[in-house]
């Protein structure tokens, strides 16, 4: 099957940058609530600098009613909450608010583990030399966990990119909505391995670059 490409190249290009601005506002945005309902995940548990059983009660049970609804299903399902803040519920900015959701709780769970490697003794340490939890939480706890904290964003990095693929599914736009789209709806396979090629090439590189800095992280 002979593919135009004069046709399609500007469409796969703007595929790509649409791929890479949800992952980017994901990142950026899920991450950050990420880390800081990780923060509180661990902080608030028994024993921790802001001990709240109730609260973490309450945050545990979400997170893990969230967590495990896979995200093609995640993604309709809050179809109303996105439209009353996107105002759509199709197109890039409605994928991109279900992913920075998505995002967010599978950030802090992985924020969460993380920390409960660290030392108690080393917290405790802190603790009795008069930090408060602020500090202890911006001095202490994020940098000890820094380079596991690198290796688990790249995770979530790369399955960011996977379901951005899902989205298109959905008439999220990205280099999935371009593989079906354009290639397995029209039966052409060329096309639509190329974005799959695409996709794996974002992954491998997030994956070399997320690997390079937890190891300098350790380094230091």
């Amino acid at each position: 099957m002979n593919t135009d490409w004069d046709a399609l190249w500007p469409v796969f290009t703007d595929s790509i940058g649409q791929t890479l601005w949800m992952v980017a506002a994901t990142m950026l945005v899920g991450g950050f609530l990420g880390l800081l309902l990780g923060i509180l995940l661990y902080t608030t548990r028994r024993g921790g600098l802001l001990e709240n059983r109730l609260l973490h009660a309450a945050l545990n049970i979400l997170v893990n009613f969230v967590r495990p609804i896979p995200f093609i299903v995640f993604i309709t399902a809050i179809g109303p909450l996105t439209l009353s803040v996107v105002g759509t519920t199709i197109g890039t900015g409605a994928a991109t608010f279900a992913l920075i959701i998505a995002a967010t709780f599978g950030v802090s769970r992985i924020v969460e583990q993380n920390l409960i490697t660290i030392d108690p003794g080393v917290i405790e340490a802190a603790r009795s030399m008069g930090a408060g939890p602020g500090r202890i939480i911006t001095t202490l706890l994020v940098p000890e966990a820094l380079a596991p904290l690198i290796l688990g964003y790249t995770f979530v990095f790369v399955g960011v990119i996977d379901m951005t693929a899902i989205a298109g599914a959905v008439g999220g736009g990205g280099l999935g909505n371009f593989a079906l789209a354009y290639g397995y709806q029209r039966f052409n396979w060329t096309v639509t391995w190329i974005a799959v090629l695409t996709i794996v090439l974002l992954v491998q590189v997030a994956q070399f670059l997320g690997n390079r800095l937890a190891r300098r992280t350790l380094r230091r």
